[in-house]
């Protein structure tokens, strides 16, 4: 999609919550519709939570708001803008520790570091998961709203009582969020997949791996995978997914825990 600012030669704004203009509708006067910022945000995620992203347009979410599309433009200057705004209201569900809990106690204080980077992590999968649009936009915007600064805050303080070096703190929060991130991706875009066919996920599962198994150029690798998923255990696809998710997890607990004791060596 080329935007307006590309076609007329100016700089894109990289971020909405850089834009020092005030909107018309935001001062007060002249507002139409009785709209406001926190209106249009909240259609806009109830709107691609039921639509997706795909399907997303300003002209869609007039309709949802019973407006004009010119009304919502009063807030808001580009699609992009309203994109982000969601971003950042999604991330404002994360419950976050709080910002005292275990400052400056340092990484023998226990294993709370561990329980709370779980607990981040558990969160933050269930987000990408009960929002499959979301994956999308993370990375697509510099995500330097209020709350996804908030959760980046506490990631930050949480991994930074875990004894690890300053230069090692960003590794460590790439090793493991980006594993939830792709995990809650992966899952998400498979639980749509199981409500488009109106199926169980149990059903879905079961007829996949029938069908897959009659093929053979792939019975071989799915007929191994089928035995590894048996050897693991867990009688339900949420039993295997929450399985799988839990030991990845506490694998990259344990390598931070060993790169902690190797750099104390």
């Amino acid at each position: 999609m080329v935007r307006a600012d590309q076609r007329s030669g100016k700089t894109p704004r990289p971020s909405v919550w850089l834009n020092d203009r005030e909107r018309g509708g935001r001062r007060g006067g002249g507002q139409p519709s009785g709209l406001d910022r926190d209106r249009i945000t909240e259609a806009t995620v109830r709107l691609l939570d039921a639509e997706g992203l795909e399907r997303f347009s300003m002209r869609r979410l007039a309709a949802e708001l019973d407006v004009t599309a010119m009304s919502v433009y009063w807030y808001v200057d580009t699609k992009d803008d309203l994109l982000e705004l969601a971003l950042d209201r999604a991330f404002g569900e994360l419950a976050l520790p709080e910002a005292d809990s275990g400052a400056d106690s340092g990484a023998d204080s226990g294993a709370d570091w561990r329980d709370e980077l779980r607990a981040l992590a558990r969160a933050y999968r269930a987000l990408l998961v009960r929002h499959s649009w979301l994956p999308a936009l993370v990375g697509r915007f510099l995500n330097i709203g209020p709350q996804a600064l908030r959760f980046s805050g506490a990631v930050q303080r949480v991994l930074g009582r875990t004894g690890l070096p300053e230069h090692e703190v960003t590794g460590a929060i790439a090793a493991v969020f980006q594993f939830v991130y792709g995990h809650g991706t992966v899952e998400g875009h498979f639980r749509d997949r199981v409500a488009s066919t109106g199926l169980t996920a149990d059903e879905y599962h079961h007829r996949a791996m029938t069908e897959v198994l009659r093929h053979p150029d792939a019975s071989d690798v799915i007929g191994r995978s089928a035995r590894i998923m048996e050897a693991r255990g867990g009688d339900t696809v949420e039993e295997m997914l929450e399985r799988d998710f839990t030991f990845a997890l506490d694998l990259l607990v344990a390598g931070i825990e060993a790169m902690v004791a190797r750099g104390r060596g």
